[in-house]
């Protein structure tokens, strides 16, 4: 569904990605995970058009989007869920759902508000109250929630666990792999390796702009070198 083919990225004198390669197959979940800097969110960022790699493409669907503007890589398939949830705090979460919908019809609108209010319970809840009045791990609901409502044939998760209690951070994970079970794939970028790998069908090591190390999510979730970089074992 989605491939980079040799990502090169640079901010003035630092390469930030050099030569990057991911892949991600139709209904699949895959992670990107690595330690802040690494080049998790700059490989994001090129994937949608939000930085210009210097060399490299960027495929979506055999159709190379590398040069596209974002907001047409979006009306392709492809929804995001930013780093830091980017809700519109002062509107209401009804009218949030709304901002993530332009491209759909008012009858699609409609049942994507029942699909994602099925997901999320609590934000039918909530629907009439602001945004910024929710707590930090219902924001996250409503940033994926606002993503999902487009129905999108791909969505981009950077960051979805960052700052969430425990047992958010498991409820934000059970609506993920709830959400690529009925056909949504998902390219996930998470500094929490536990658990992004347990339910990632693929996963990529990103070190310093590089991929080091690549594999079955749960098969990498057993390699030593996982285990000491990110687990603290060993």
């Amino acid at each position: 569904m989605l491939r980079t083919e040799q990502l090169h990225v640079y901010y003035g004198g630092i390469h930030a990605l050099k030569g990057i390669d991911i892949k991600i197959d139709q209904g699949q979940i895959v992670c990107l995970i690595g330690a802040n800097g690494a080049g998790k969110t700059t490989t994001f960022k090129a994937i949608v058009g939000l930085v210009r790699p210097q060399s490299g493409a960027v495929y979506f669907l055999d159709r190379e989007i590398t040069r596209l503007n974002t907001h047409t890589i979006i009306q392709q398939g492809i929804a995001v869920s930013p780093e830091g949830r980017r809700i519109f705090e002062n509107l209401t979460v009804m009218e949030n759902l709304e901002l993530g919908a332009y491209n759909r019809t008012f009858t699609e609108f409609n049942k994507g508000v029942e699909w994602v209010f099925s997901i999320f319970p609590r934000l039918s809840e909530r629907q009439t109250q602001s945004a910024g009045r929710l707590s930090g791990g219902e924001q996250q609901m409503l940033a994926f929630a606002r993503a999902l409502i487009s129905k999108p044939k791909l969505i981009l998760l950077d960051e979805p666990s960052l700052g969430l209690a425990p047992l958010m951070v498991e409820e934000v994970f059970n609506a993920i792999d709830q959400i690529n079970s009925e056909g949504t794939t998902i390219l996930l970028i998470e500094q929490n390796a536990v658990a992004a790998l347990s339910i990632s069908h693929y996963g990529y090591v990103i070190e310093t702009g590089e991929v080091i190390l690549e594999g079955p999510g749960r098969e990498l979730l057993r390699d030593d070198r996982v285990r000491k970089a990110y687990l603290g074992e060993g």
